[in-house]
Formats: C-alpha cells, sequence, structure tokens
C-alpha cells in the first residue's frame, strides 16, 4: 500500500495508522541502554571451600542447597570424599566470605582452600 505522502502515516488492512519505525528505535534504544548499565566489570569467580563437617552422605545435599540460595551463586559442586565445595559467583553480587557464612548458617563452617 501506498504511504499518505508527508504524513507519517500508511493505510493498512483497518485503516489508517502510525508507522512503526519509531518504536522500533526506541525498544532497541531501551536493549542498548539496559545492556550498557550492567557492570562491565563484573566477573566471574570461583572458590574452594573446605567444609570439614560433612559427615554423612546427606551433608553435601544442604551444603549444596545453601550456596546455592546464595545471589550470584552460578555453580555449586559438593564432593563428600573430599570434604569440600566448589563455587563459581558473580563477584559483583556476592563474595567468598558471604558464601563461607552460608555454609555456617547451614551448620557447616567452611574455610578457604589455597
Amino acid at each position: 500500500m501506498k504511504p499518505l505522502s508527508g504524513t507519517g502515516f500508511r493505510p493498512g488492512p483497518e485503516g489508517i495508522r502510525r508507522r512503526d519505525a519509531p518504536w522500533k528505535r526506541l525498544r532497541a534504544s531501551i536493549v542498548l541502554a539496559s545492556l550498557l548499565a550492567t557492570p562491565a566489570w563484573a566477573a566471574s569467580q570461583t572458590v574452594t571451600l573446605s567444609v570439614p563437617g560433612m559427615t554423612c552422605a546427606a551433608c553435601p545435599f544442604t551444603v549444596r542447597k545453601a550456596l546455592t540460595r546464595v545471589e550470584g551463586v552460578t555453580r555449586v559442586e559438593v564432593s563428600f570424599e573430599d570434604r569440600q565445595a566448589l563455587v563459581t559467583f558473580d563477584d559483583s553480587k556476592t563474595s567468598a566470605q558471604a558464601l563461607a557464612r552460608a555454609s555456617e548458617n547451614a551448620g557447616y563452617p567452611a574455610s578457604f582452600e589455597e
């Protein structure tokens, strides 16, 4: 269909409506702004926690649940045999100290392994 000259409108099956181009630009601007608002310096870190208090096969499930509830944690691997938890997290949302505190609050004090 032919647009009406100079008006910014074009006829459609439901009648005359406004062009979609300004909305597309607005949507693209919003997406770009949200991407730029995310901190660029945020990095994923991995820490190994020693959890010597795990004494039974059910303990790793409790430790894993406590650690995954911490905001920013993306991956948790808990080993009962090694009495360790390997945790990957976003350092802009949490810290290694917060992870140790979460494990301790669940009843399993943890320390950092070098």
